[in-house]
């Protein structure tokens, strides 16, 4: 063979290589319960996830041409799992998470992720956090390879403590949580901005519970019903919060429940009519907020996944890969730190509005809205829930600027 083939050849195989690598797919790793008690929610959000992707693909993908490709990792809602899976997730070389279900496991796999991106820079693996909002891990436990897209529970607690404070039927609030760090933190927040926004309201109850273990819930309405609460401040999620309002309505237990996940999976339907006027939510999106992105999210979610009985119920999992998208192209590159780099300030334009990724403590800054779950009549609210003839209507819609509180965060960068 000539010189001259040689050098072509090289360079043919050279050409081969960098298109099969540039058509690579871009993984992505969701670390979140497939099993167990909240196995329904982990389902749900993976359907989330892959609605969004197969639209960002079909569209062409980023970096002109690549795709995302969604890798499932069941923790069991464990952060011991999680870490186990994370160690999977580096062993096969994938450079970005998804995970929101529990913030004892975002803290589990912060902790983990930061030790493996000091030593291995190189191979850099960065957390897309979608649902997990313990205020601590954009603010004490802030570190850069860490991106939150979900209002925190601060942020959220300011909401639902606006709207008791504006409502005098409210005297007494009994707080019920789940025992780990999120529900620590929606307790201590209620706790703290109820004295300062209406003194005159007493907390007659602050109750924790295990997280996935109790069965029977009628305990804990017992307490509820015997302190005279008007209100209900909690922050259970999947099977936790529709147990505890099932065990509710089989007590003729009337309060206001200020929820932050009362339109998660399966809840529901667990509450039925007995729900409705008296379930409310903060969150920062719902089915119901009417513009033409939102009733598109709602429609093709229920003609992709026909067979589902779900609903679509989670925008961060949008919000989360479509700037992941725009920060690749951006800074023309799947790298780790330089995607992080472009995500940092970054202003998108969401279905709800403009929304704003702080660079100081890495907490996405957007829309939120109090809610309250009543009969769909097809105009207001347009969507029931999960077919059951329930939906949520909107209360109020709270700016950015308004849900912004101030950080603890001191970033060390890269």
């Amino acid at each position: 063979m000539s010189q001259l083939h040689r050098v072509a050849l090289a360079a043919a195989l050279f050409a081969a290589a960098g298109t099969a690598a540039a058509a690579d797919p871009i993984k992505i790793g969701f670390i979140d319960p497939l099993s167990g008690p909240f196995a329904n929610v982990g389902e749900s959000e993976v359907r989330h996830f892959q609605l969004v992707i197969e639209g960002i693909n079909a569209r062409g993908g980023v970096l002109g041409g690549r795709k995302f490709e969604l890798v499932t990792f069941d923790n069991k809602a464990s952060p011991q799992e999680s870490v186990l899976a994370l160690k999977q997730v580096i062993d096969q070389g994938i450079q970005y998470i998804v995970q929101g279900n529990s913030s004892s496991v975002a803290h589990a796999l912060i902790d983990t992720l930061d030790k493996h991106n000091k030593r291995n820079p190189d191979k850099a693996v960065l957390f897309l956090n979608y649902a997990a909002v313990d205020p601590v891990l954009t603010n004490e436990k802030c570190t850069f390879f860490h991106f939150r897209f979900d209002a925190d529970a601060d942020m959220k607690m300011s909401a639902i403590t606006d709207a008791i404070a504006q409502d005098r039927n409210v005297t007494k609030v009994y707080l019920l949580n789940q025992d780990y760090a999120f529900g620590h933190a929606v307790s201590k927040a209620a706790k703290a901005m109820l004295a300062t926004k209406r003194p005159d309201i007493q907390v007659v109850g602050d109750d924790l519970h295990p997280l996935g273990k109790v069965k029977d819930f009628a305990p804990y309405v017992a307490k509820i019903k015997a302190s005279g609460a008007n209100a209900v401040v909690t922050g259970n999620w999947g099977n936790d919060l529709s147990l505890l309002v099932k065990a509710s309505k089989d007590a003729a237990l009337k309060v206001e429940y200020y929820t932050y996940y009362g339109g998660v999976t399966g809840t529901p339907p667990a509450i039925g009519e007995a729900g409705a006027g008296h379930l409310k939510m903060v969150s920062q999106w719902h089915a119901n907020i009417g513009t033409p992105g939102t009733d598109k999210w709602v429609t093709s979610y229920r003609e992709r996944f026909k067979g589902a009985k779900d609903d679509f119920f989670y925008s961060t999992p949008v919000t989360s890969v479509e700037m992941l998208a725009k920060a690749m192209d951006q800074a023309k590159s799947a790298a780790p730190l330089s995607v992080a780099r472009a995500l940092e300030g970054m202003r998108w334009q969401s279905d709800t509005g403009e929304v704003f990724m702080r660079p100081d403590n890495h907490q996405l800054i957007q829309p939120l809205f109090i809610s309250t779950f009543v009969k769909a009549d097809g105009k207001n609210p347009k969507f029931d829930v999960e077919r059951t003839g329930f939906g949520f209507r909107t209360d109020r819609r709270i700016e950015p600027k308004d849900t912004e509180l101030p950080t603890t965060c001191k970033m060390e960068r890269p």
